[in-house]
């Protein structure tokens, strides 16, 4: 028995190890994981309703970190919260675009990423998401759907030519399909924003990972996944949902 209970410590204090080293800066602090906003740019300081949140955003409108207008802005092709344009190489795909206004909804609007967010030192945010587990589902979806659009790059956080204002391609780069730059679903979803997913082995409704698609009047089932991953962190198990309690093995 004293055996096992020390190979568990041990186990735990890799795992801890392994994932702090990778961070810039102490981790919230346990109490803080639930129904927070990051310190980031156009995100609330404190989650609320927001009854007219737009379209994709709108699952949010219970409890939100993100405002109204800002929910209205993530619908366009190039919107002034970021100037970033999804069309870079010409049209994408209506079923693509679908995709990374998702994404953005849930970025700026989720209260549910808490065990997921890293202190970092940029000047348009103080804090990101990291290696939050996604749901396998929806990232083969997203790969699926966006495969025959088109891109110039592989990581879309960094690395743009921004002179005229908008990102555009860098010199020497391409605009190839997307799968040309994304050859795997978790190549997709795991390098477009430098890691602020990891694809998880989990299903949807497994309760195990983060959903970029709900139906609001079925509740927020990140609510539960955020819920099992800080109490894991409680008891010091894992501090991102990517070992073995994230992959679902």
């Amino acid at each position: 028995m004293d055996m096992a209970w020390q190979m568990t410590q041990l186990l735990l204090l890799a795992l801890t190890t392994a994932v702090g080293s990778t961070q810039l800066r102490t981790p919230r602090a346990r109490t803080d994981l639930l129904n927070v906003c990051m310190d980031a740019k156009y995100h609330k300081a404190q989650p609320g309703p927001e009854d007219k949140l737009y379209g994709q955003c709108s699952p949010w409108r219970k409890n939100a970190c993100c405002t109204v207008d800002t929910s209205q802005e993530l619908h366009k092709d190039t919107s002034r919260l970021y100037n970033f344009n999804w069309e870079h190489c010409g049209t994408m795909e209506p079923a693509c675009k679908r995709h990374f206004i998702q994404d953005n909804c849930l970025y700026e609007c989720s209260p549910n990423l808490g065990p997921w967010i890293r202190q970092v030192n940029q000047s348009w945010r103080k804090e990101r998401i990291l290696n939050v587990p996604l749901c396998k589902e929806d990232c083969e979806r997203w790969w699926e759907d966006c495969r025959t659009s088109y891109t110039c790059k592989s990581n879309w956080q960094k690395g743009w030519n921004w002179t005229s204002g908008i990102n555009q391609c860098p010199t020497g780069t391409t605009c190839r399909t997307f799968e040309s730059y994304f050859p795997t679903p978790a190549a997709l979803c795991e390098d477009l924003w430098s890691h602020s997913y990891k694809v998880s082995n989990y299903s949807r409704g497994s309760g195990r990972c983060i959903q970029l698609w709900f139906d609001s009047a079925q509740g927020n089932p990140n609510e539960e996944v955020v819920k099992f991953y800080a109490a894991a962190m409680g008891a010091g198990a894992t501090l991102h949902g990517t070992g073995a309690l994230g992959t679902g093995s």
